[in-house]
């Protein structure tokens, strides 16, 4: 694997929740990798399996869903609907080649900006053990290199 590696990974985050724990995260300036792209939400719920799977299409090595706590959901059910679409989305991507373990669902709380620290941190180490998405590699080989004419 290139030791100049750096996983793309997207964040699909509600606004109520983990965008508060995440931008408390950055108020408190608690360090985690920056690797991580958001997407806010108004709800998890929203998330649609063809949202994640577009997201490993567009190159993402890794993705995050990330709502409210367990029963404590603005919208009263949007993090359990995310979570079971999560599930299928793990399933999908397993049936075509790629490792189920680059999508996960988080519940982190508002005032939880240590936890959201922690899910980035893992996401990204996560990617990293990996390496490239083979969606990504193949998306890389059919472009020239930096600095090189085409």
């Amino acid at each position: 694997m290139d030791a100049r590696y750096e996983p793309k990974i997207l964040a699909l985050i509600c606004t109520y929740c983990t965008y508060t724990a995440a931008d408390m995260a950055g108020s408190l300036r608690l360090q985690y990798p920056p690797n991580v792209r958001v997407v806010k939400l108004l709800c998890t719920g929203k998330v649609d399996v063809l949202h994640l799977l577009a997201a490993f299409k567009a190159g993402a090595d890794a993705v995050m869903v990330s709502g409210c706590e367990i029963g404590d959901c603005h919208f009263l059910e949007g993090n359990l609907r995310a979570k079971e679409r999560v599930a299928h989305a793990k399933e999908l991507i397993a049936e075509i080649g790629l490792e189920p373990e680059r999508l996960e669902m988080f519940h982190i709380g508002a005032s939880d900006a240590p936890q959201w620290a922690k899910a980035v941190e893992m996401m990204t180490r996560r990617a990293r053990e990996l390496g490239p998405s083979p969606l990504r590699k193949s998306e890389a080989a059919a472009m020239p290199a930096e600095g090189v004419a085409a």
